[in-house]
């Protein structure tokens, strides 16, 4: 899936089908659904669930956890826009998925 596919996807109601769940809960967050994406993550040991789950607590204003799941990603904290981080989320992953 392209990241055009993916932002296109969120007009529809419910996510798409096969989303790894890193992309589900990016997914459920740019929806404002933050317990939902959350929810995701925290099923999910990998190092991408990871990620989002910092941007997640970036979201809701918890830095400290964030730190905590940054490192845990092997990602350095962000401190720039809470939408830029989202998209450059979305593509890394999107693009981690493609095959070689």
């Amino acid at each position: 899936m392209k990241l055009a596919d993916f932002k296109r996807s969120l007009a529809r109601p419910e996510p798409p089908e096969g989303l790894d769940p890193a992309m589900l809960a990016l997914w459920w967050a740019h929806k404002g659904a933050w317990d939902r994406a959350h929810d995701v993550v925290m099923e999910d040991q990998g190092t991408e669930a990871a990620w989002v789950h910092a941007y997640l607590h970036r979201v809701e204003g918890d830095l400290t956890n964030a730190q905590y799941w940054y490192r845990q990603a092997h990602k350095p904290v962000e401190t720039g826009s809470l939408h830029a981080e989202w998209d450059a989320i979305a593509a890394a992953l999107l693009e981690s998925d493609q095959p070689e």
